[in-house]
């Protein structure tokens, strides 16, 4: 996932990634989860929730590996992500992407995201959205 991020925006004249550093809190319970999916003991897909406070939570590193792509993965992927959150409780989730990323942000928004403004000071995002749970 890291390799591809930065094939994608090392380019970009960022001098560090800022994209590899740890996300303060990480996806520690009990505000955060991080999700796997598998077939057969081989992962397919990965993503984080994290907790932003005030019943938000935000969608982080959601990844599918390039051989499961087209096949419903990240749709079935952000699902979980979704019901893991309302689970927990949260009423709105967050997520951005990037500018390289538009297959990204068309599920995003097939999904129900609505444009927000930029709420994390992502200098690689093009793109915020928002979802009520």
């Amino acid at each position: 996932m890291y390799e591809e991020i930065l094939g994608m925006y090392g380019h970009k004249g960022q001098r560090e990634a800022k994209w590899l550093e740890p996300i303060p809190g990480g996806f520690d319970a009990p505000g955060g989860a991080c999700l796997v999916g598998e077939d057969d003991g081989v992962a397919l897909c990965v993503g984080g929730l994290r907790d932003l406070g005030d019943g938000v939570c935000e969608i982080k590193r959601m990844y599918v590996v390039p051989e499961a792509r087209g096949n419903g993965v990240a749709r079935l992927l952000l699902a979980a992500l979704e019901h893991v959150a309302r689970d927990m409780g949260y009423a709105r989730v967050r997520l951005d992407t990037g500018p390289d990323q538009p297959h990204a942000r068309r599920l995003y928004e097939r999904s129900g995201y609505v444009e927000i403004p930029d709420y994390n000071g992502n200098a690689w995002a093009a793109f915020w959205g928002e979802k009520e749970l």
